[in-house]
């Protein structure tokens, strides 16, 4: 009888395991039906930054949706694996994709919890591997279906991936909070460290974030995330991982929690930045930019960056302070702590080196004010309180400004400041605590730093303050260049015959516009006979240059506006001779580059070059050819010639020919006072637009071009003295100042074939050496001075050179 029911038994265990495996096998088949496949893990490629890098390699910005960076598992700490083994799968190395061991345990701490009421959430025991299987290619859905699905997965991937292969997939794409995905954007996020540098504690905190992130936020649930980190150390130890005077050590660390500014990182690279993106956009569009992992390396020299904002910025306070004072960003009351009362104030913080401060007492003869305090990671504010006084001479300039009247003289400090009045201030070197009141300036403007051989932007301010205002200045308004367009309508003429000692009449011209006359007129409003054509150039002659359109033709004007890049299509009006079409500060800089490199076409380019998630290069703006640079050794041969297939727009004598003209304009002409200060051979124009409404200054040295703009976003006449030479040429020379500071004086090259006749500046006749007013002018080859003052007949290129005439004869 007793063999009978061992039988029985023996014979239901072996039904009840058929039923099992021929349940288990139709359950399996069942939900594989529609199962991804676990293959395409091998083709993973995650959502990766885009990091951004300055010329320097310099790390100035990041661009993702998923703050990621992707690391192979050979790099990753043995400290960091093994705080998430102890956390999430001990058993990983060791069970085929389900722990049975941890199941069974999960199973009997639930039925535990059921019986004893509690109503604690039930306890899971996925592993690694279930999920990656959940993570990669199912919902998070908390069902019956899901979790065989994901079983069968997690076998299905431990059949075809290594441990090493699963454990990265999963370390690189889990979520742990701030942002954050995968182990190496944490310690990065939370800790400003890479994922070697970090110590068992901020292994173990990381480790104890997988699960729900925000239950353990380091500021809003700080003790819970010690207690959670507390207890991976205690897994690690039990694991043999760690012995236990080591976690006791590491568990009396602070959190110490830093959270990473993504934003800008370098002080005045906003419009630069922003700038990059928008091109990337462009080349690659936003997916590729926001997930695709690419490495930039931009042009950006992060110290010129600084110097043009610092030049930018000054002239523009400088003239905007003349406009009087506007009053504070806003008034608001405090009670106790003045530092609260910026809480919701929008205010920059690219505007270095001003601060926003809150004035917190006035009387006649200085204000206080109190600093804004330096914002923590959890949004609140360091303990520390700063405060400062502006006394009543740092205010004589804050005349309270009525339209276009001014105020009467500032007698007592509180005639400008009340308490609670936020402001900007800045630092006062002299004095301890002194401060001088500051304002954003109303007026704008934009200033460009290009290498003249390769088109390389260093340096882009495209207004004052990225923070304020993110409209482009550099690239975006397009403007009247003014008289500083006059160089490529001098460039056509001396390309097509003309020399610098050509005499052009400056006298008055009247030109039929429909049914209008038009008179253009000097900025002096003055006429001044026969002169040179650098003369032309240096005074800036509009009469003369008009003349010069007329005889040349718009339409070839217009033509080399487009080769150079100016404009895209010039109307061939005569008025545009003058620079009354509207471009952008990036393209005249560049076409004063080409200006300055001998006539070579170029493309401007804020990046150097471009690379894949794996290090491929992708983009590369240098497009000149090597074909032999990849040498291994030297065996006597030859130094690689490097091809260079640009396009020569401009003859090399006559670039060389409008560099020296346009020295003439910072030694004798319309800029000579910066010209003076700057003490460096440099060539340049200015450019003042009707009603004052624009000032330009474009120039530069053999290495360098600078193109400066200032105007009000919304034009306006900005008044007498906003001339290109008087507002925008400081500017220019400023930043070059500080820019070449450590370079010595650089001279023009001159192209071989060209010759340097004296000859007197006024008259553009050849002259000896005991003259008063003889200076050094280049000729082209087969060219010279004339004997006599020839004066160009508008009839000049329809017959060569009978076309010059002796006396003083106008052309009319």
């Amino acid at each position: 009888m007793i063999l009978s029911i061992i039988r029985f038994l023996f014979l239901l265990m072996i039904v009840g395991v058929v039923i099992v495996f021929v349940g288990g096998y139709f359950v399996i088949e069942k939900y594989s039906e529609d199962l991804p496949e676990h293959e395409i893990l091998a083709k993973y490629e995650p959502a990766v930054m885009t990091r951004i890098h300055a010329s320097d390699g310099r790390l100035i910005s990041e661009y993702a949706k998923e703050r990621r960076m992707f690391l192979p598992i050979q790099m990753m700490p043995p400290v960091l694996k093994q705080a998430f083994l102890s956390a999430e799968d001990k058993n990983f190395y060791k069970h085929t994709g389900l722990d049975f061991t941890g199941i069974a345990r999960a199973l009997v701490v639930n039925v535990e919890n059921k019986v004893a009421g509690n109503n604690r959430r039930l306890v899971g025991a996925s592993t690694i591997t279930q999920q990656v299987a959940k993570n990669f290619l199912l919902t998070s859905e908390r069902n019956f279906d899901r979790k065989i699905k994901e079983a069968i997965l997690a076998y299905r991937i431990e059949s075809t991936f290594s441990k090493d292969q699963i454990l990265e997939l999963y370390l690189n794409e889990i979520f742990l909070g701030l942002r954050s995905y995968g182990v190496a954007a944490a310690a990065l996020n939370y800790f400003g460290k890479a994922i070697y540098e970090i110590t068992p504690a901020e292994a173990a905190y990381l480790a104890a974030l997988p699960k729900a992130p925000s239950n353990y936020h380091p500021f809003r649930q700080t003790e819970r995330a010690i207690e959670r980190r507390n207890w991976v150390l205690d897994r690690m130890v039990v694991n043999g991982y760690l012995d236990a005077d080591q976690a006791k050590i590491e568990k009396a660390r602070p959190l110490n929690v830093k959270p990473r500014d993504y934003t800008v990182r370098l002080q005045a690279a906003g419009y630069f930045v922003e700038e990059v993106r928008r091109e990337l956009g462009n080349l690659y569009g936003d997916d590729k930019l926001y997930t695709g992992g690419l490495s930039v390396r931009t042009t950006l020299d992060p110290e010129m960056q600084v110097m043009a904002r610092k030049a930018l910025a000054s002239q523009l306070t400088d003239y905007d302070q003349k406009t009087g004072w506007r009053g504070p960003v806003k008034n608001v009351p405090f009670d106790g702590d003045w530092a609260q009362s910026f809480k919701d104030i929008k205010l920059a913080d690219d505007v270095d080196p001003w601060v926003s401060a809150i004035v917190i007492g006035v009387n006649k003869d200085q204000a206080t004010i109190g600093l804004k305090p330096r914002s923590l990671p959890n949004g609140s504010f360091e303990d520390k309180r700063i405060t400062g006084s502006i006394d009543l001479k740092e205010l004589s300039w804050a005349v309270w400004s009525e339209g276009d009247a001014k105020g009467k003289k500032i007698r007592s400090a509180d005639q400008v400041l009340a308490v609670g009045d936020v402001i900007y201030v800045e630092k006062l070197e002299e004095a301890e605590s002194g401060y001088t009141l500051r304002q954003i300036p109303e007026v704008s403007g934009a200033i460009v730093a290009m290498d003249p051989h390769t088109g390389r932007v260093h340096a882009l301010v495209g207004g004052f303050s990225y923070d304020i205002s993110e409209f482009n200045r550099a690239t975006q308004a397009f403007r009247q260049p003014g008289s500083s367009f006059k160089p490529f309508v001098y460039s056509a003429a001396l390309d097509n015959g003309y020399t610098p000692s050509n005499v052009v009449l400056d006298a008055p011209i009247e030109i039929e516009v429909g049914d209008e006359i038009w008179k253009p007129a000097n900025y002096t409003k003055k006429f001044y006979g026969p002169s040179t054509l650098r003369i032309g150039i240096e005074q800036s002659r509009n009469v003369m240059t008009v003349r010069l359109a007329q005889l040349i033709g718009m339409p070839t004007i217009s033509e080399y506006s487009r080769l150079f890049g100016i404009y895209d299509n010039l109307s061939p009006v005569l008025a545009m001779s003058l620079g009354s079409g509207e471009t952008t500060v990036l393209r005249m800089t560049t076409a004063y580059s080409m200006l300055a490199n001998g006539g070579r076409q170029i493309k401007p380019t804020l990046i150097d070059r471009v690379q894949d998630r794996r290090g491929r290069t992708i983009y590369r703006h240098d497009e000149r050819r090597c074909d032999s640079c990849s040498a291994q050794e030297w065996n006597e041969q030859v130094e690689p010639e490097i091809i260079d297939e640009r396009r020569q727009i401009l003859d090399p004598h006559t670039a060389y020919q409008m560099t020296s003209m346009m020295q003439g304009v910072l030694r004798r002409g319309t800029a000579s006072r910066v010209g003076k200060l700057l003490g460096r051979p440099a060539a340049g124009k200015t450019g003042t637009t009707n009603d004052y409404r624009d000032a330009w200054f474009v120039g530069y040295t053999p290495n360098l071009v600078v193109g400066v703009y200032i105007g009000f976003d919304k034009p306006k006449n900005m008044g007498r003295s906003a001339t290109g030479g008087g507002l925008a040429a400081p500017v220019f020379e400023k930043f070059v100042s500080a820019a070449l500071a450590d370079q010595p004086p650089t001279p023009f090259p001159v192209p071989a074939g060209v010759t340097l006749y004296r000859i007197d500046a006024k008259t553009g006749m050849r002259a000896d050496e005991s003259g008063t007013n003889v200076i050094l002018e280049p000729f082209k080859p087969g060219t010279a001075p004339p004997e006599n003052i020839n004066i160009i007949k508008e009839d000049f290129f329809n017959q060569s050179s009978d076309a010059l005439s002796s006396g003083t004869g106008g052309l009319y």
